[in-house]
């Protein structure tokens, strides 16, 4: 997307874990376009998100029949909770995005104070009504190689900003671009597909 002019020295060191990326209108197309993608890590190697603003028509409840966990009377209502689109990326593997962060999974990763958690005994507690008191349920993610996002943003395809748990879990699906933008003093008329630098 971007010339090698534009993009950021390998050794710049920028670290956008924990930040929100909102995909600019007409720079950003395919699976990617309008979505809000949180950073759950980025280093030398690249980058990985996830979509928190794509639900799917899959809820928590069919995903964990589909992969034959049996269901107790106590999982509640997060049977019925959306499973969410995380990027075209492995879209059969599944990631659990969950608070509180000291849960102990066998393969989970800290991202600030969450956790993200690919291993199946997440969901054999969510079946249980054990899981994680505050959590998003993906399928697929979002990824970059290493220096692919910097060039990215540096072509003017994403705008970041600082993630919170309240944009992440708690505002309305279809209102998270907004609410994201709004953290930069953006109104969402303001943008164009048009690229540019000042």
């Amino acid at each position: 997307m971007a010339r090698q002019t534009d993009s950021f020295p390998p050794d710049s060191g920028i670290d956008l874990t924990g930040q929100l990326l909102l995909a600019m209108p007409g720079m950003v197309g395919g699976a990617l376009s309008d979505t809000v993608i949180y950073v759950c890590e980025h280093n030398a190697d690249g980058a990985l998100g996830l979509v928190i603003n794509r639900p799917t028509d899959i809820t928590v409840g069919d995903l964990l029949h589909r992969i034959e966990l049996d269901l107790a009377l106590e999982i509640g209502p997060v049977k019925d909770a959306p499973v969410y689109f995380g990027g075209p990326v492995q879209t059969d593997r599944g990631f659990v995005l969950h608070m509180p962060a000291g849960s102990d999974y066998s393969s989970s990763i800290p991202v600030g104070d969450m956790r993200l958690t690919t291993s199946r005994d997440v969901l054999e507690d969510v079946s249980q009504g054990q899981g994680p008191g505050t959590m998003m349920v993906y399928l697929g993610y979002a990824g970059w190689g290493a220096g692919q996002l910097e060039d990215e943003i540096a072509g003017n395809a994403w705008l970041n900003v600082a993630a919170s748990r309240n944009i992440i879990f708690d505002v309305p699906v279809e209102e998270r671009y907004q609410v994201a933008l709004a953290q930069l003093g953006i109104d969402p008329a303001m943008l164009t597909g048009q690229a540019g630098r000042a």
